[in-house]
Formats: C-alpha cells, sequence, structure tokens
C-alpha cells in the first residue's frame, strides 16, 4: 500500500533528524487540494520543512508542501496506476481472535437492539477475516442460571400456576411457552434465535453453552485457581475477589465468576491471543470489573475489548414506534427486518458508531429511492454493470490520467485496502458505509464528467468501472450487504 510506503519513509526521516522513533500518522486531507496524504508529525519533531525536503527526495512522491505545519503529499500519477494493478492482500496474521456477540438470553426473541450488535459483530469479524487474523465467530447461551429459573417460573405464571411477579418475563410469545419446562422453552427460543439470524445471513463458528460450562465444573477449577494465588477473601459468608462477590452466602455462584470461568476457557484452554466482547448498553458498568478480574487469572487487559452497543430506538414521523406482532413490549429483529428488508436494516445500524445512541429513521428505511443511502450505493453498483454490459470492448488498463475524475476514482479505490487496516484496529466498522457512499458519490461524478461509452479512450475507461464496481462489491460484501446487477 501506498501510505504504508510513506509511512516508512517519513519514519526513516524523522530517525535521522531527531535521532528517535515517533509513531507516524498518515491520513487523507479532507480537502483535496491539499494533498492526497498529509502528517502531523512535525508537531511532535520540530521542523517540518527538513523533513518535507528529505520526503520531495522520495522516488514516488510529486509534490511536498507545508501548510500549518503539517506536511501534504501528492503522489506521482504512475505510482497510482501501478498500485491500480495489484491485487491488495494482507498477510496471514499469527493472533487467534475470539469475537463473540449477540450472546442474547434464550429466555425470548432477538430485539432490534440485538440486531445491531449482531450485524456490526458480523461486519467486523468480516474485516478481521480479511485483514488476515484467525477470526472465531462465537455466540454465548446463557442457558444455566437466574434467567433459566426465571423464564421456567414466567411459564407458570402465565399457566396460572403461580403469581405473576415484576421480575418474571412478559409478552405474547410467553403464551406461546405454555406446557413446556424452562430446558424445553431455552430449547426452542435457541432454535428460533437460530432461524432470525439465518435470515440475516449471521453466522457463528461456536455456539458455547453456559451449562456445559457449569457441567464441566469450570468454575469450581478457577475458584481453585484464585485460591491457591490466595486473591479470594470470605466476607459475611460470600466468596470475594476484590471487591467483586463470586459466591454469594448461600453458595450460589454470582454471573461474574461464571463470566470469569468463560474468559479463561477463552484464554487458557483455548489459546486466544485477543478476545472481543459486544454487550449491550446495560452493561457499561460492568467493563471495568471484568477488565480487572481477567487480569486475576494473568490475562493482561490488552487482551480483552469490550466494545458496548448504544441504545437504538425506532422513529417514524418524528414518534418512537412499537411494532412487535409477538412481543408487545419491544420490536423483534424479525419484524424490523420484515418491514425494511435485510439489507437496509444492516445499512442503518452499520453507518452508525456503536458507542452512539441511535434513532433508527423507518421512514427513510422503507423510503425505495436514492434518498436511502443503501438504495444510492446499490444503484451505483446495477449503474456500473449496466455500463460495463453495454460495451463489446475487452478492458485495457489506462496509460494515463486524463481528467481529474479519473484520477480521483482511482485514488478512492486504493483506500479501500487502508480502510481495512485501520479497521481491523480501531474496530470502526462504519467508516466503511461512509466509504461504499463516497466511492459512489465519486464514481458519479466520474461518470458525469468523463465520456466512457462510444470515447476514443473507451477501452481504458471501461477498466475504471470495472475496477470500481469490483471494490465496491468487495466493500459491499464486507458489509452483508447484496449486490444487486439490475434495480
Amino acid at each position: 500500500m501506498i501510505r504504508d510506503v510513506l509511512k516508512e519513509e517519513i519514519s526513516r526521516i524523522v530517525l535521522e533528524l531527531a535521532g528517535g522513533e515517533v509513531d507516524v500518522k498518515i491520513t487523507v486531507p479532507e480537502r483535496p487540494e491539499n494533498g492526497d496524504y498529509t502528517t502531523n508529525i512535525a508537531f511532535k519533531t520540530g521542523d517540518p520543512e527538513k523533513i518535507a525536503e528529505e520526503l520531495r527526495k522520495c522516488e514516488i512522491i510529486r509534490e511536498v508542501f507545508v501548510k500549518n505545519k503539517f506536511i501534504n503529499i501528492f503522489v506521482k500519477d504512475e505510482v497510482f496506476l501501478d498500485e491500480l494493478q495489484k491485487k491488495a492482500e494482507f498477510p496471514k496474521k499469527r493472533e487467534k481472535i475470539n469475537l463473540e456477540f449477540i450472546s442474547a438470553n434464550p429466555t425470548g426473541p432477538l430485539t432490534m437492539a440485538n440486531g445491531r450488535g449482531g450485524f456490526y459483530g458480523d461486519a467486523l469479524a468480516n474485516v478481521l477475516s480479511k485483514a488476515g487474523y484467525d477470526v472465531t465467530r462465537e455466540y454465548y447461551i446463557n442457558d444455566a442460571g437466574n434467567q433459566v429459573r426465571l423464564l421456567g417460573e414466567s411459564i407458570e405464571a402465565a399457566e396460572g400456576k403461580r403469581e405473576v411477579k415484576e421480575e418474571y418475563y412478559k409478552g405474547e410469545y410467553i403464551k406461546g411457552l405454555v406446557g413446556k419446562s424452562a430446558p424445553e422453552a431455552v430449547s426452542y427460543l435457541l432454535g428460533e434465535i437460530k432461524k432470525s439470524l439465518e435470515k440475516v445471513g449471521i453466522k457463528f463458528d461456536v455456539w458455547f453453552s453456559e451449562r456445559e460450562l457449569r457441567e464441566k465444573k469450570e468454575p469450581e477449577q478457577l475458584l481453585k485457581f484464585l485460591e491457591e494465588k490466595k486473591l479470594l477473601e470470605k466476607r459475611d459468608g460470600a466468596t470475594w475477589l476484590g471487591d467483586a462477590v463470586l459466591v454469594k452466602s448461600d453458595g450460589e455462584y454470582t454471573y461474574f465468576l461464571v463470566d470469569l470461568a468463560y474468559h479463561w476457557n477463552k484464554f487458557h484452554d483455548r489459546k486466544f491471543d485477543l478476545a472481543i466482547d459486544i454487550w449491550g448498553a446495560d452493561h457499561h458498568g460492568y467493563v471495568e470489573r471484568m477488565k480487572k478480574g481477567i487480569e486475576s487469572i494473568g490475562v493482561d487487559q490488552n487482551q480483552l475489548t469490550i466494545i458496548i452497543m448504544q441504545l437504538v430506538r425506532l422513529i417514524s414521523g418524528g414518534k418512537e414506534v412499537r411494532m412487535s406482532k409477538r412481543a408487545g413490549e419491544f420490536v423483534t429483529m424479525d419484524d424490523l427486518i420484515e418491514d425494511v428488508g435485510v439489507d437496509v436494516a444492516r445499512w442503518f445500524f452499520l453507518e452508525r458508531s456503536p458507542n452512539t445512541h441511535m434513532d433508527f429513521d423507518l421512514d427513510l428505511a422503507k423510503e425505495r429511492s436514492e434518498k436511502n443511502p443503501v438504495f444510492y450505493v446499490q444503484y451505483a453498483h446495477t449503474r456500473m454493470a449496466s455500463i460495463l454490459s453495454k460495451s463489446n470492448l475487452d478492458t485495457r488498463f489506462p496509460s494515463a490520467f486524463k481528467h481529474a475524475s479519473e484520477r480521483a476514482l482511482a485514488m478512492k479505490i486504493l483506500r479501500l485496502p487502508e480502510l481495512l487496516a485501520d479497521v481491523s484496529r480501531d474496530f470502526q466498522v462504519q467508516r466503511l458505509t461512509t466509504y461504499a457512499y463516497e466511492l459512489a458519490q465519486i464514481f458519479s461524478a466520474f461518470y458525469r464528467d468523463v465520456k466512457v461509452i462510444g470515447s476514443e479512450r473507451e477501452a481504458e475507461l471501461l477498466y475504471l468501472v470495472s475496477k470500481t464496481k469490483e471494490t465496491l462489491a468487495d466493500a459491499l460484501t464486507i458489509l452483508g450487504i447484496s449486490l444487486p446487477e439490475k434495480m
């Protein structure tokens, strides 16, 4: 990647001028007149003109200038053209990553909020796999403990066998479980969850059972380990790890003990180098405890990344909508998909950062026009397919850029591998939807500015169309969005 070459060159120059290594950050300027790339390295190392002077000797650079201490770089056209012919490939990484997401309790149908985390986890897994990591997609099944007991009692309350309590599960779906035991209900609901996930194309490599974790006595093994390390304390009849209770005074295990045993399994038994947990907003206060907990079992905190998915509301006409046919109190993922479709739901959830609360605009989601961003991008893909089908010529690699729109399109195509590398490190998946939309916009400008079919350079320009279609298809496939040839 061109950016990697520039980073290596700037690092070498800084090492020579400043006498030490500095982390070099290279970004894309917001305004094209400020260069193809820019770096603020001079803010850390001193004289930007000296760095710029040395950079001008680099054979891939056409121009370097300094503006407000930022070093701005234009790359030679022939370098972009050469890079355009290469297939971007990421080296195979040695790190094993466990990506656990959704993990909704099998005590009810998947909700719209589960869908947000599900689509995010699915797309992130695609990015990490593309970037060369060994990724295991995992669903943690909470099929034991208090929530299963509550489910059983909730069913009995619906049957009139016990008094209804505030903490019991509510909704029409509970009536459909009448006659089932708690384990039978869990099995049935888990089957329904799997059907819902199959509809939206989310797959898991591992379905990890809490019940089996307990049956294998892994919480007990963890307690023994912590006791041998003299990390446990008995207070008020309970067993404590620091300020967290692991075993209650009545002998019942806490969620924290079982979760810690689960992470022991990830790191010590299955030897993952990194665990990424995607949790709902209601688990925000649990993050610090979990981070401290894994340190007690000999795991570096940096080996665990916890991503919190913030709340989502369904909005139509400026008001919150409740549209569930089955649950009453919440919007199910199935109902949302039935109403707006998988592609729209995926795009709308993925275009927002996980740490932002979001309003899902139902009116816009139902809009079957270019006002809807996913349709705008998919339409661009169909337009590219249409252009390619209209020509009888084979594509030919362009010898030069004849118009600024051609160069801008080529540059945007070459940004995708760089973006994937970034997202594989910072997990900001929403930047891929932005990229796909911007690529569609830049292609639209290119097709407006440059005559393709019937041009003397038709074969060369068709190469750019074909390469753009291929790149947009890669981005949408990673996001899990379909690639229509016609709309």
